[in-house]
């Protein structure tokens, strides 16, 4: 599987919150990543290229901060320039049919407001209808999003157990059960480099480790119960 990251943010280099994931997957194969700001400065958007990109993968999803219940202007530019009639959707649009697509947002507000009887009254899925709207009319397949709230505020340990579940929205087949989720951290394990050079990256593999440790002990327990009632 192929994944196009394609992010969306004014000021990336000053984002400690989008520096501490994209870093993380520099080494990682199968991902593009694609940050329009940089790509176009200037905002006049190659949509061929684009296109070209769109095409070349399986899995396309958006990342960035959550502005004003949305994306920044550039990415709202992209959507309307690189969607046309013809290509994403309308007679013989199909060139994203079966695609998948998700959202990777950070935002700033705490995730308990983010409901009814909270200080921003909706919830994320009701405010993304728009994105989810748009992978409809163009045949994809909509991910359950990935939110990332206050991010600053998190302790390490919180920290990474968000860059395994990133990692996993941007590699793992869109199957949450725990085999998969095993398959999937194996693999990660087996490639992921853990030299003195990247002393972070052990404490990840470490912490992701205990993970699924922690999954099959709770397997374990649970066979156990069953074994207990039902043998």
């Amino acid at each position: 599987m192929k994944t196009l990251l394609i992010i969306s943010h004014p000021d990336i280099i000053e984002s400690r919150s989008q520096q501490y994931f994209l870093n993380s997957i520099k080494n990682f194969e199968g991902i593009t990543v694609h940050h329009l700001e940089s790509a176009y400065p200037d905002g006049n958007i190659d949509v061929s290229e684009e296109q070209k990109l769109l095409r070349q993968h399986d899995r396309i999803l958006f990342q960035f901060p959550f502005y004003w219940y949305s994306s920044p202007p550039l990415l709202k530019h992209w959507q309307d320039v690189v969607l046309e009639d013809g290509f994403a959707y309308g007679t013989r649009g199909n060139a994203l049919a079966g695609k998948e697509f998700g959202l990777i947002m950070m935002i700033g507000v705490h995730e308990k407001e983010y409901q009814a009887g909270g200080e921003e009254l909706y919830t994320i899925s009701e405010l993304t209808r728009p994105f989810q709207a748009m992978a409809y009319k163009t045949g994809m397949k909509y991910l359950r999003p990935f939110s990332i709230f206050q991010f600053a505020y998190l302790e390490e340990e919180q920290k990474m157990k968000m860059l395994v579940q990133y990692w996993q929205k941007l590699t793992m087949e869109n199957d949450d059960s725990l085999a998969s989720r095993e398959r999937w951290l194996i693999k990660q394990l087996e490639n992921i480099s853990t030299s003195e050079k990247n002393p972070k990256g052990v404490n990840v593999v470490d912490f992701a480790i205990g993970i699924m440790e922690e999954n099959r002990d709770t397997m374990d327990d649970l066979k156990i119960v069953l074994d207990q009632m039902y043998g």
